[in-house]
């Protein structure tokens, strides 16, 4: 696709799909302007030279790696007594590892059992949702994998259906019946992309952008969905919420 785009002579691609697909894009032109948003620490996976300055042709919004165990932490919170917990992962990815690492790490530290379950396609879902059935996991969190977040849908109906409350990035996961959601302001990020686009079109070049890292977080809950399952959220959770869906 990246390369599709470069033959066409745009003048900006703008790359929502991850780290992954920033890095395609980047191999496909070095001179193309490349907008990426909500991006996995682009240093360390050499999409750019450093945050203040980045280099080469792109620039964007990144997505900050070591909030990945936090979901553990809010469904453990969110969901009394429970103790196993599913976590699906793209393992085609290049963040995968890390990922990985990062639940397991925050498993350990919470006294969680962890269920990882690599899900690289939309037809691994059915499998993998039987297979939560089976390990009787207490909820399950969603990472923020473009796969995940495209078929959102699709994976809240499947929870629903199990019964499973689901821990989920950003503020419409909430909105579409997640029980929680917390992440950084995506559509924050969207404008603050919006104004960066602006800004290379008229001119600037992406190695003159820093990338900019979210300083803006939500957390979500959605009461109508804890009622359905069954479940009181604490006091003190609701309290710290940016919203409370009711």
């Amino acid at each position: 696709m990246a390369q599709e785009l470069v033959k066409l002579g745009v003048d900006l691609i703008m790359v929502t799909g991850g780290v992954t697909a920033a890095l395609a894009a980047k191999q496909a032109t070095t001179t193309t302007p490349i907008l990426a948003v909500a991006v996995a620490d682009p240093v360390k996976f050499g999409l750019v030279a450093s945050f203040a300055r980045p280099g080469g042709n792109v620039t964007g919004i990144a997505q900050p790696l070591a909030d990945w165990g936090k979901w553990l932490e809010l469904a453990r919170e969110a969901v009394a007594g429970a103790t196993r917990i599913a976590v699906i992962g793209n393992p085609t990815n290049v963040v995968y590892a890390d990922y990985v690492a990062q639940n397991e790490s925050a498993a350990r530290q919470l006294g969680l059992k962890l269920q990882m379950i690599p899900v690289a396609q939309v037809d691994q879902l059915a499998p993998a949702f039987e297979a939560m059935k089976v390990a009787h996991a207490d909820a399950l969190v969603v990472g923020t994998d473009n796969l995940y977040l495209s078929n959102l849908a699709e994976i809240l109906e499947r929870a629903r259906a199990s019964r499973l409350p689901v821990i989920a990035p950003f503020r419409p996961a909430a909105e579409m019946g997640a029980l929680v959601a917390w992440g950084f302001d995506i559509r924050y990020a969207y404008r603050r992309a919006a104004a960066y686009a602006d800004s290379i079109l008229r001119g600037t070049r992406p190695a003159d952008l820093p990338m900019e890292q979210p300083s803006r977080f939500e957390l979500v809950i959605n009461l109508k969905t804890a009622k359905a399952l069954g479940l009181t959220i604490p006091q003190a959770m609701l309290l710290r919420a940016d919203e409370v869906i009711r």
